[in-house]
């Protein structure tokens, strides 16, 4: 029987764009205000706030957010290439924005260190280009003249007229001049994606390839790192092979290691590492997480600065912090053309990190966010701050893992954290000067702990899936070995190759009855199923296109063991022959047999089936290749009285064939050809003739 398909009517395309553009242009003060309160969804929220219910828990993670925000921020200006007041800037603009803007309750908005290294790699790269010396200790660059070096003191000046900045800049000034470009270049790509809506952009980074992309970053950052642990003062290597070059460069000059630095860094470390474990051993007695990293750097920069330990054992500090606010800048246009490309891949890598910890957030506290308008709130978490020397934010997913466990209920968290920066941009800054890079290393590198902790999930991962496996492993190694930028892309790209493989080579199968029932499973797979006399049953578990159409066709003759183009042509050949004999009145054929032995000659290979019925349920959608292929089969089997029947085909593959003229112009035949079900297709087959 055939099920009868309802009518849709047919809506103009043209005629709903006109209509969605026309609402869209339309202006009404009720429109006004939903546009203003979904931009800024803080104004929804905000008056229904629950005091009494969320403040306790609101101040107290934006405290603890706070205490661990101040430590890291000045250790990811490291990553950054840049210096701590920047990393200061960055956090809190961007807990202001994200609490106006953003949709998502708990997520934690603000510097995060994959971000802060492509950030780096681009400011150290155009710091190189523009003739600076990327050594840290530099002193800074002076002097006049569009490019002048200085091989005593180490200097640089360099007339910023060429990117068009009229006024000299020195190295810090440039840097921070190119971060903020990036920045809000990948910044405008946002809300650009905002408005086209390409959030689905989204969608091909998946898990894997956000997991190789994060291990392999996290193993370039460790890499940056090393040289702060040990006092090496070496320059950072730059272009593809980073890493590689960075290790040579480490071992090259080993016997340069301070040896303040290393037992420093190692004291460090262990504290560090215990405090975590400790931490997560016991996180659910402790009501919010130690404060480790503050009471290291606390404890570090006291016995710093009273044991002297730059002038008496030349470690190297974080020098001096200025307190306030610089006046806000525009960045420069013309660098904003040099950094275009690289803001690409950063935009993406932010946007995503940020959705996907949004919507883990929301799908574990039962509420909705708006992918879209955190688009926009990413966006202008980078715009805006680009003006006032900040540089490209994300959604950290330690940062957000402590504030839901500390019992944040809104963004309110988020502007307490603000207030703690706030507090020590406007006071306490100074007091880090004597801080030693080496203790910012070890916070940066023990912070890479759960990415670093993914290797010991291969197994588990190899074990589940193979291929994931594998793209993880090609991610990881492309973002380490090459750079992160490409690793990436690298990802992207292979995973798309590995889908387009599995299509080009799926399963295929044929299938037999599971005994007294209705039902038909994989022959190959499963035991005391029973062979349906006369009738061979495939499966093909894949779209059929233009890419795997060869792979269908080789399976399909291989599992049932008859090519019928073989099989027509060697017919076509004997029968020539016959002919041929018969004209001469030879009534022997070519192979010395009677007229009436011929026919055995000329099928000598029994075919033990009548009927092929194609299992069509995992067949997703046919292209012209698809459906040409199938009418391709339906010819051939036919011109050896085998009928092709179709079963458990979907809705848009029927459309496909109907459009293809699989069922003839009237689909006179579709009831002969088309089945719902493969025991309706079998019984068919037993049936005929």
């Amino acid at each position: 029987f055939l099920m009868k398909r309802k009518t849709h009517v047919k809506i103009s395309r043209k005629e709903v764009m006109l209509a969605k553009l026309k609402k869209s242009c339309s202006f009404t003060p009720k429109k006004l205000k939903n546009f203003v309160m979904d931009f800024l969804p803080v104004l929804r929220w905000l008056p229904k706030y629950k005091c009494k219910e969320y403040i306790w828990g609101d101040v107290m993670s934006g405290l603890v957010i706070g205490i661990i925000l101040v430590p890291q921020a000045i250790a990811y200006s490291l990553l950054a290439g840049l210096k701590p007041i920047y990393s200061l800037y960055t956090s809190f603009f961007a807990n202001i924005i994200y609490f106006l803007m953003g949709t998502s309750r708990h997520v934690s908005v603000g510097i995060f260190s994959l971000i802060s290294l492509m950030v780096g790699q681009v400011v150290d790269r155009e710091l190189l280009l523009a003739g600076f010396d990327l050594n840290d200790d530099a002193p800074p660059a002076l002097g006049h003249g569009s490019l002048q070096n200085d091989s005593q003191s180490n200097t640089t000046a360099f007339n910023l007229t060429i990117a068009g900045m009229d006024a000299e800049c020195g190295k810090e000034c440039y840097a921070i001049g190119i971060a903020t470009a990036l920045t809000f270049v990948a910044g405008v790509y946002q809300v650009l994606m905002g408005i086209f809506r390409l959030g689905f952009v989204s969608m091909y980074l998946s898990e894997s390839v956000l997991d190789g992309f994060a291990t392999g970053a996290s193993l370039t950052i460790l890499t940056a790192q090393v040289k702060y642990l040990i006092g090496i003062k070496i320059p950072r290597s730059q272009g593809y092979g980073m890493l590689v070059t960075t290790w040579i460069n480490l071992f090259r000059n080993i016997s340069q290691a301070n040896l303040c630095d290393v037992i420093t860094s190692a004291i460090c470390i262990v504290v560090l590492v215990t405090a975590k474990e400790l931490g997560d051993q016991y996180k659910h007695k402790l009501k919010f997480p130690l404060p480790t990293e503050l009471v290291v750097i606390v404890v570090a920069t006291l016995v710093s600065h009273y044991g002297k330990l730059n002038e008496v054992y030349a470690s190297s500090v974080s020098g001096a912090i200025p307190t306030g606010f610089t006046p806000p800048k525009v960045p420069h246009f013309n660098l904003m053309l040099r950094v275009a490309v690289d803001a690409l891949p950063l935009a993406i890598v932010s946007f995503v990190f940020t959705v996907s910890l949004s919507e883990m957030c929301a799908k574990k506290y039962a509420y909705t966010i708006r992918a879209n308008q955190e688009m926009f709130a990413v966006g202008f978490c980078n715009i805006i701050p680009s003006f006032f020397h900040s540089f490209a934010t994300s959604a950290a997913l330690a940062k957000t893992l402590v504030k839901t466990s500390t019992g944040c209920q809104t963004q309110v968290s988020g502007v307490v954290s603000a207030m703690v920066v706030l507090l020590v941009l406007l006071f306490l800054a100074p007091l880090f000067y004597s801080l030693q890079k080496c203790v910012l290393a070890c916070i940066i590198i023990v912070s890479l702990r759960g990415a670093l902790r993914k290797f010991r999930d291969v197994p588990a991962r190899y074990h589940m899936n193979k291929v994931d496996t594998l793209v993880w492993f090609v991610t990881m190694s492309a973002s380490a070995l090459i750079s992160t930028e490409i690793g990436l892309l690298v990802g992207i790209v292979f995973s798309m190759l590995c889908i387009i493989a599995w299509t080009q080579r799926p399963r295929t199968a044929l299938l037999g009855q599971i005994q007294d029932t209705s039902f038909y499973e994989d022959d190959g797979e499963y035991e005391n199923l029973s062979s349906v006399p006369k009738v061979k049953i495939f499966r093909f578990e894949a779209p059929l296109y233009y890419a795997n159409r060869n792979y269908f066709l080789k399976s399909l003759y291989r599992l049932t063991n008859l090519d019928p183009n073989l099989e027509a042509a060697r017919r076509k050949k004997y029968e020539k022959k016959e002919k041929q004999h018969l004209k001469k009145g030879d009534h022997t054929t070519a192979n010395g047999l009677g007229i009436g032995e011929t026919t055995l000659q000329l099928v000598p290979k029994k075919i033990d089936f009548q009927a092929l019925v194609v299992d069509c349920s995992s067949i997703s959608f046919l292209d012209t290749t698809g459906v040409n292929t199938l009418k391709e089969i339906l010819k051939d089997y036919k011109d050896l009285n085998i009928s092709v029947l179709l079963a458990c085909c979907n809705p848009s593959v029927i459309d496909s064939l109907k459009r293809g003229g699989y069922f003839g112009k009237d689909f006179g035949n579709m009831q002969e050809m088309l089945f719902y079900s493969i025991h309706n297709a079998v019984q068919f087959a037993k049936d005929q003739k």
